[in-house]
């Protein structure tokens, strides 16, 4: 497969405080990748990292063959990248389908703007709740509508962070289902996650931080089986 991200001795401090420790990571095409670790491991970090929020002490991100590590948040984007966080970035007063144009205006126009966003809505399951006021939605359909918002143009890389944190397990379960569906038209899926049950749900692979530093990286049943991730992390709350 080819690789869609490459990260080479990526290292970051603020104060004394080392957030990304000489982390060397590749991410393949067409991958469902988890990263999970205790609180303070530096998962968060690592994804403003690779959006460009934050800039690099040292060390290099190459993202479908291009050097990105200088490029803005919104250069990247433009390149294929999407990002998804914790808590839902969502315009409350604005009706669903208002959230879905405001979204996708600066990509699509015309039919194209309004074909994507009724797929969009079939997708997310909130064709019922177009009209309604965002901030009136459930937490999980909040959340299904900000995936929805960062994958209607199609990207090559949807970053999530935490995307089930406070849902229910059958919305968990839901969540799964989408992320799958969106791996199967193409998209390369890197996820910040603490529930165990969805890890093993959607990951082909998962890397465990520690301390800013890649600590351990395997399928989902030899970091279940590892010693020291069970040591410093399984079974505790997530960043």
């Amino acid at each position: 497969m080819t690789e869609i991200l490459r990260v080479a001795g990526l290292n970051k401090a603020f104060g004394g405080v080392t957030v990304a420790r000489d982390i060397d990571f590749a991410l393949e095409a067409g991958a469902m990748h988890c990263l999970i670790g205790p609180n303070g491991a530096g998962k968060s970090s690592f994804f403003r990292l690779l959006l460009g929020e934050h800039a690099p002490d040292s060390g290099t991100i190459t993202f479908r063959g291009e050097d990105i590590t200088r490029l803005r948040p919104f250069q990247r984007i433009r390149r294929g990248m999407s990002v998804k966080f914790q808590v839902p970035g969502i315009f409350k007063a604005l009706s669903v389908r208002q959230n879905l144009e405001v979204a996708f205006q600066n990509h699509l126009h015309g039919a194209d703007l309004a074909a994507t966003v009724e797929r969009v809505l079939d997708f997310a399951s909130l064709g019922d709740e177009a009209g309604t006021p965002a901030g009136v939605l459930s937490h999980g359909q909040q959340q299904w509508l900000e995936i929805g918002m960062a994958v209607g143009v199609e990207p090559q890389l949807l970053l999530l962070d935490e995307p089930t944190a406070g849902m229910s397990p059958d919305e968990t379960r839901r969540t799964g289902e989408m992320l799958h569906a969106l791996n199967a038209r193409g998209i390369t899926i890197l996820a910040v996650e603490h529930d165990m049950a969805f890890v093993e749900q959607i990951a082909k692979r998962v890397t465990v931080l520690h301390f800013g530093a890649i600590f351990a990286e395997g399928s989902i049943a030899e970091m279940i089986a590892h010693e020291g991730v069970q040591r410093i992390y399984l079974g505790a709350a997530d960043e």
